[in-house]
């Protein structure tokens, strides 16, 4: 019998964690949160410091039953949720629901033996203040929404809500769509030289810079970025060229061939050569914003596919001889630190891996303001498990997120490279031209991070060496609006802002999402009609709920309640009063909101009326303007004027059912099924006049039969009935070892399903609620689910009766 029980909250974690503590200890899951505040209602008396009443979550009471069980069995009971405000709440959950005495809290940063022992060897109690302000935030969560919705719900369409912290991101990206529609390009000009030495083959580039007269006022203010940087700054999304003093303006095509007429027989003659030693730093380890943006840009990972791949290394894998083992420390964090033991192993590895010059102090990042510094940052909880180590044991796509965050570690304490730069002014009549190169000289963690750029080299150059011109080419340009967010861009403006937590940025983008607010455009955010009209709404009547600064303080206040600087209820109090006048205020002066109907130029083949585009659950359609009187109705199609390969049919742009994925398939379904996820263009291949496709997101338009043989071995093709996919994968010929693999495996599901099967059948009663400890304790009810429950039982067993009795009948002669 097990003398001290651990609870953690899940199945997975609970696994590693067994192995560890071995015999004498007992490991069970909590499978996450076991009460909430109700489904239907606000569930907070805000009468009475806003006590909140939570309910057991459904389906929830035999696992409640089963840990009270195994409480009563143990002489000591350990809480190891998540070290986290939330884990904090599921540890106050599990004491108060379970009845426990005296639990004690483990906590650990790291799910390895050395952690999870040390956390048991000294726990420490409940932290008060902890659960407090989880609880303040889900309560203050609450009555915002649970307010708010309703009242969108009458007066815009049903389905909508507002959310403390949703209503916020829906601004940023509202706010930058108006500024992209608002903004007006500017056209300007640059000038580039083809050079190189006198009678010499290799040649490089230069970029008018300024007049000659004017290049002393140029390097006195020389801070911005110039040249090749400027212009690429713009094309990254600055809205114009930086207005240096003295740097040369060329707004159109007129005055660069003014320019150019006069460089006309120009001598091009070295002015200056300036050569420099420059050290680019290593970035710091990941935070949770960190991680997620990174796997997004250079994975294409969503922040909920990363958190959820996280989660799993964090938990831990099975890794063959070395056992069961997480492989990274807490994966919601927005700290850089690193304990001083993991730096001490880092850099013994990396002076063994790589040599001792390698070794570097170790960037660790400033810490913000607004930054709880509670944990860690994310780091491999070993850093001799490197990733070819361990890819054998783990999925692609694991592998390819531990692969990140293991180099990313690494890479932050190791040294700086070191490049030797030159920088070269060249004149020409009246003009001065500028041209760059760099040499890497030191790779530092260049040697295990991938480098984001490529060198540019010079020639040897000498003072007033003259050159020889090749070429002139003058290259217009127009400015660009600021770029729509992306996933990555919009929790990265989020954690700049001071909005939300490591652990909110997923669910806020998900709702989004998911409740049609936006969509997205090549992997970019675009505010939908609804999201436009519920954000004008909110910004009307609810100003400071959308407000980024309003939101910022609040985080502060939480964090304040957190540290104990401020009582929970008395925050919740200074906030609701405020509210609770506006919301009346809005209640009596919002007006209904009527979604307009967009005419198309087109009539309806059955009665003659306009045909309109109408919204409704699937997404755009389109009917008749006379509905309900004609119900003529067809789907909306965006034409995309590419050709179907296999029947000539126009490629349109569809979606799949469950998760509303965009597709592209013919539009003469079902007579033709072709279909891609590739967006195609209407411009055929130039070598053999198929189709073209892009395959991914900013890059140049491809042959589609050259997609067609990278996804030869792995293909997952949409379905234009638009069901879920499936991903497959031709197999290869079964040698001796799979086959005894397979044999395995098999072995222990079976014995897996015996196991399971004889639980069910062992499995108790549910008991009452435990009674009430004090006045301003929040209630917890459980009395309608023991209810449900036993209704469940009788219902599932009248069930089983009625299908003995059915297959008795089946089974017996003469039945069909």
């Amino acid at each position: 019998m097990a003398k001290k029980l651990v609870i953690v909250e899940s199945p997975a974690k609970a696994k590693t964690i067994e192995k560890f503590l071995g015999q004498g200890f007992e490991v069970r899951a909590s499978m996450g949160h076991i009460i909430d505040l109700p489904k239907k209602g606000l569930g907070v008396n805000t009468r009475k410091d806003f006590a909140p009443q939570y309910e057991v979550i459904e389906k929830k009471d035999k696992l409640i039953d089963e840990l009270k069980a195994a409480s009563r069995r143990a002489d000591e009971v350990f809480l190891a949720p998540d070290p986290d405000r939330e884990g904090e709440f599921i540890a106050w959950s599990l004491k108060h629901t379970l009845g426990l005495r005296n639990p004690r809290r483990a906590v650990f940063n790291e799910i390895t033996k050395g952690a999870v022992q040390e956390a048991i060897k000294k726990p420490r109690d409940i932290n008060e203040d902890l659960f407090n302000a989880q609880q303040a935030r889900r309560v203050l969560d609450r009555l915002v929404g649970y307010k708010i919705s309703p009242l969108l719900w009458r007066r815009i369409q049903s389905g909508t809500s507002a959310g403390r912290v949703q209503s916020v991101a829906l601004r940023l990206i509202c706010d930058r769509e108006a500024e992209i529609r608002a903004f007006v390009s500017e056209e300007y000009w640059t000038i580039t030289a083809i050079l190189s030495k006198q009678r010499q083959h290799e040649r490089f580039e230069a970029n008018l810079l300024t007049r000659l007269k004017d290049i002393a006022m140029f390097n006195n203010g020389e801070n911005a970025p110039d040249g090749e940087e400027q212009i690429q700054a713009v094309q990254n999304g600055a809205k114009k060229p930086q207005a240096e003093k003295g740097r040369i303006k060329i707004s159109s095509q007129e005055e660069a061939e003014a320019i150019l007429s006069e460089l006309e027989g120009a001598i091009y003659r070295v002015l200056k050569i300036e050569e420099k030693e420059q050290r680019r730093q290593p970035y710091p380890p990941y935070t949770t914003s960190t991680m997620q943006q990174d796997a997004s840009a250079r994975l294409y990972f969503k922040p909920k596919k990363t958190m959820s791949l996280a989660q799993e290394l964090y938990e831990g894998l099975e890794l063959g001889a070395q056992g069961h083992q997480g492989l990274i420390t807490y994966m919601r964090t927005d700290s850089t630190r690193i304990s001083d033991e993991a730096q001490v192993k880092v850099k013994a590895y990396i002076a063994g891996a790589f040599g001792r010059p390698y070794v570097g102090p170790g960037r660790t990042g400033k810490a913000k303001a607004t930054m709880q510094d509670a944990h860690e940052a994310i780091r491999p909880t070993d850093v001799n498990l490197t990733p070819e180590l361990v890819k054998p044991y783990l999925s692609a796509d694991q592998f390819k997120l531990y692969n990140l965050i293991w180099r990313r570690f690494v890479a932050s304490f190791m040294a700086p490279a070191v490049f030797d730069t030159v920088r070269v002014d060249i004149v020409a009549g009246q003009y001065v031209f500028r041209a760059r190169g760099s040499v890497l000289k030191f790779p530092g963690f260049y040697a295990i991070w991938p480098r984001e750029e490529d060198e540019k080299s010079l020639p040897p150059l000498s003072r007033d060496e003259v050159l020889d011109l090749h070429e002139l080419k003058p290259n217009q340009h127009f400015t660009q609006p600021p770029p729509r967010f992306t996933e990555a861009s919009l929790i990265k403006e989020l954690e700049e802002q001071g909005i939300g937590r490591p652990s909110t940025y997923v669910p806020i983008i998900s709702t989004i999402q998911d409740r049609g607010y936006v969509e997205q455009e090549q992997r970019r955010f675009v505010p939908t009609w609804l999201g436009a009209t519920i954000n004008e709404v909110m910004n009307k009547h609810f100003p400071s709920i959308v407000d980024i600064g309003f939101t910022a303080e609040m985080e502060r206040k939480l964090d304040d309640v957190e540290e104990g600087r401020q009582p929970w209820t008395e925050f919740l109090r200074s906030f609701y009063g405020d509210f609770k006048v506006v919301m009346d205020k809005a209640e009596a002066e919002m007006d209904r909101v009527q979604k307009p109907v967009e005419e198309i130029d087109e009539r309806c083949p059955e009665c003659g009326r306009h045909l309109v585009i109408r919204t409704g659950r699937f997404g755009r359609f389109i009917s008749c303007s006379g509905f309900p009187e004609c119900r003529y109705g067809r789907s909306f199609v965006t034409k995309t004027g590419a050709l179907c390969p296999q029947c000539g049919g126009d490629l349109v742009e569809r979606k799949t059912r469950q998760k509303r994925r965009i597709f592209y398939g013919c539009n003469n379904y079902p007579t033709c099924n072709f279909a891609i996820w590739e967006r195609p263009v209407p411009d055929p291949c130039p070598n053999c006049g198929g189709l073209m496709v892009v395959a991914r997101v900013g890059q140049d338009p491809v042959c589609y039969n050259e997609v067609v043989a990278v996804q030869r071995f792995t293909e997952e093709k949409p379905r234009q009935d638009g069901t879920p996919t499936r991903k497959v994968t031709r197999k290869k010929a079964p040698t001796a070892k799979t086959a005894a693999s397979t044999t395995t495996r098999t072995a222990r599901r079976g014995s897996s399903a015996t196991r399971k099967k004889s639980a069910r059948a062992t499995a108790g009663s549910n008991t009452a609620t435990q009674p009430s400890r004090a006045k301003e304790r929040p209630t917890i009810k459980r009395g309608a689910t023991d209810r449900a429950a036993t209704t469940r039982k009788k219902s599932t067993s009248r069930r089983a009766t009625a299908k003995r009795t059915t297959k008795q009948a089946s089974s017996a002669p003469g039945s069909i």
